[in-house]
This record gives structure tokens, sequence and C-alpha cells, in this order.
């Protein structure tokens, strides 16, 4: 007995966990627009390979710090020479012959290469900071881009859902109308004929909502069947955003702009180390190296003219040490002509930044234009949305005191809706052109 209930406890125990992972999985998922950049953030792709990059640069400054140290490199070889070789009555034995050695340099001058590529590494490690400064904006961009599409089409879902109720309401009121005829089949048609139009829009704003919601899926990194509920208020805003300010801001702090500066100081230290490949090199140099198994072959007088043979085997150590340097004299213009091909590079760096310092600056100035006409298009939307629902609260009252006809209500009614589609267009324009702005500035962060 005590078993069974046992048995049922834990089957009871297991059936409610997999009750409440089934409810956890089926939770939406509630989105801000904060929460959304960091989401984006943490599943970007590009990110990641922007800190790989990061990660190689940092590499790239290590290899070049070790250039200053001192580096050990062993050898060895082995030799087997047939036949013996005659000398002065010796025969000299190099069969498995071997030499083995352990060299220490310590380079003292390279003409400036040492510390030219050290820089290099530094100027590295600060275009991968930017790169990644660069990839940011442009996953908060796309973020930003797809949170508020999603958000403008669930506000017209919501507004069409609502104009299908007010549709079928219409529709059922003229029916009764109709019936009693007081309303003509006409305007019975007209109902229909407005209501399936409403019913089409539905069926493709819903559309519309399902690519949306998977395209925001696919930027904050979850799967597609994610159901998202999103956090922010739409229209309740419109205040706000007709309230921010634009200020004029400069390119300076676009990180493609201080990339391109980058690629000008490479440039330039590529000259010097162009240069120092043609400078004297100076390196201390520490050895040493040990032989062995040579044997010296011949025959040796006894002493009473009787000859013995003698055989006398080698195997020795040594130490050395030495100065090297190396000065390099006539290459045929080689080195001359490669500093100036080095110095061409650095004349086209500075004409890539001028040129792309105008094309950014040109792009910021028509980003602010866009930011400055989406406000404006929130105020003529928000204008036109009040005149809509004065004229639909006329229109209606006129209807209900059968004053007016049925065409001139619907049109009213639909006026009013497209005019609130308008300011819902207008304020989704605006967040995507603040954000445009700020990423064609350099301050999206």
């Amino acid at each position: 007995m005590n078993m069974k209930t046992l048995s049922m406890n834990m089957l009871a125990l297991a059936l409610s966990l997999s009750l409440c992972a089934s409810a956890s999985a089926q939770a939406p998922l509630i989105l801000d627009q904060k929460t959304c950049r960091e989401m984006a953030l943490e599943s970007s792709e590009d990110i990641q390979k922007a800190e790989n990059e990061i990660f190689k640069s940092r590499l790239d400054s290590k290899v070049a710090t070790s250039a200053f140290l001192p580096s050990v490199d062993a050898n060895g070889s082995g030799i087997y020479v047939t036949p013996n070789q005659s000398m002065s009555g010796m025969d000299l034995i190099m069969k498995g012959t071997y030499m083995a050695g352990i060299t220490l340099t310590q380079p003292l001058y390279a003409g400036g290469r040492i510390v030219t590529g050290k820089k290099m590494s530094k100027i590295g490690e600060e275009a991968a900071g930017q790169k990644m400064r660069m990839t940011r904006a442009e996953v908060i961009s796309d973020a930003d881009n797809a949170y508020w599409t999603y958000v403008s089409v669930q506000e017209k879902m919501r507004m069409v859902e609502e104009l299908k109720a007010q549709m079928d309401t219409l529709l059922s009121q003229v029916s009764v109308s109709a019936g009693a005829g007081m309303a003509t089949d006409a305007d019975l048609l007209t109902v229909k004929a407005k209501r399936s139009e409403v019913e089409y829009q539905l069926q493709k704003v819903a559309g519309g909502v399902e690519l949306c919601r998977m395209a925001l899926c696919r930027v904050v990194g979850v799967p597609f069947d994610t159901r998202i509920v999103t956090g922010d208020a739409f229209l309740s805003d419109v205040e706000s955003c007709l309230s921010e300010d634009v200020t004029s801001l400069s390119v300076e702090s676009r990180p493609e702009l201080k990339l391109l500066q980058a690629q000008i100081d490479v440039a330039k230290n590529q000259v010097r180390m162009t240069r120092g490949e043609y400078l004297p090199s100076l390196a201390v140099v520490g050895a040493y190296m040990n032989y062995g198994n040579i044997k010296l072959s011949s025959m040796v007088d006894a002493g009473n003219g009787t000859y013995v043979p003698y055989e006398q085997k080698l195997q020795k150590g040594m130490c050395a040490a030495m100065l090297s340097l190396s000065i390099p004299i006539f290459h045929w213009g080689e080195g001359y002509n490669k500093v100036r091909k080095a110095k061409t590079d650095v004349s086209n760096a500075v004409l890539d930044y001028q040129k792309n310092e105008k094309l950014m600056t040109l792009e910021a100035r028509q980003a602010e234009t866009n930011l400055r006409d989406s406000r404006a298009l929130i105020s003529c939307a928000k204008d036109a949305l009040a005149q809509s629902e004065e004229n639909f609260r006329v229109v209606s009252n006129r209807y209900s005191a059968s004053m007016c006809p049925l065409s001139d209500y619907l049109t009213a009614r639909f006026q009013w809706h497209q005019s609130k589609s308008n300011l819902v267009e207008a304020v989704t324009q605006y967040h995507i052109s603040l954000t445009d702005y700020l990423r064609a500035t350099g301050h999206l962060q």
C-alpha cells in the first residue's frame, strides 16, 4: 500500500513538473526597446565575430611585444659520408656523424621595425574596438527597426479588429433596418462590401504581424515560434516625440571615421616599416654546439718498424658569442621604390578619409532632415486625426438622427481609421529615424 501511494505521488509530481515546464515554454516573451537591444547584442553573430577580432588584435600585440625579447632556436643534423675521406695518410670516417646546437639571438636594432610593429599592433587594437562600436550600432539599429515595426503592425492589427467589430455591429443594425423596411438593400450591400474589405485588411495585417514577429525573433535570438508581447506604449508617447528637440551633431564620433584615421596611421607606420627593411640591423648571438661520432683511422709506427692500426674518435661541445651586423648597400633602387609605394598608400588613405568624411556628413544631415520631417509628420497626422474624429462625431450624430446617408457615415468612419493609421506610421517612422540619426552621428549606444 505504501509503495503504491509513493508511486502515485511521484507520478503526480512528475505530471505537475511537466505541466509547469509546458506553461513556462508557452509563456510570451515581454519586450521593451531596452530589452530588445540587450537581447539582440547578446545573440548577434556579428558581435561575436567582432569580439573575436578584438581577441586577435590582442594576440597581435603580444606577438609584436615578443619581437623585443631574445629568441632561442635549436637545430640538429646527421651526416653519413661514403666512401671514407683520405687526408695526410689518415681516413676521415663520418658515418653517423651528428651535430646539435642551441642559438640565442637578441636583436639590438632592426631599423625601427620592432618599435613600429608594436605601434601598429596598438593601432590594430584600437581599430578592433571601433569595429565593435560600429557593429553594436548596426545591431541596435536593426533591433530598433524590427521592434518598432512589430509594435506598429500590432497597433494596426488592434485598430482593424476594432473596425471589424464596429462593422459587424453596423451590419447587424442595417440588416434589422432592411428587414423592417427602414434601410434599402443597397445600404445592406454597401455595408457588406465594406465589411469584406475590412476582413481582407485584417487578414493582410495578420500576415504582416506574423512576419514582423518572426523578424523580431531572429533579431533577439529566440525561436521563430516564440510569442512576443511589447511593453512600450505607442500612441501615448506622441507628445514626448514632439517635445524632444533635434540638435545638430557632428560625425567626429562615428567609428567608421575613426577606422579611416586608423588606416592613415597604419599606412604611415608601414612607410617606416618599409624604410626599416633597408637600414642596418644589429643583433647579439650566442650559441652552443655539440658534435660527435667523427673518427680518424690510420696506421702508426709502434716503434720497431711495425705498423699497427690506430683510431681516434672525436666528440666535443663548444660555445660561441658574436655580434651580427647587416648593412644593405645596393639593391638597384628596390628600397627607394618600395618606400615611394608605401607613401602612395598614405596618400590614398588620406583621400579615402576626406571622401568618406564628406559622405558621412551628408548622411548625418540627411538623417537629421528625416528626423525633423518625421516630427512634422507626427504633428500633421495628429491634427488630421483630431479633425477626422470631430468629423466622425458630427456625421455619426447626423446619421443617428437620419440626417445623412449611410455612405457619408462609412466614409467618415474609414477616414478616421486611415487618419489613426497614418499617425501610427508617423510615430513608427520617428522612432526609426531617431535611431538612424544617432547611428549616422556616432552617438548610438
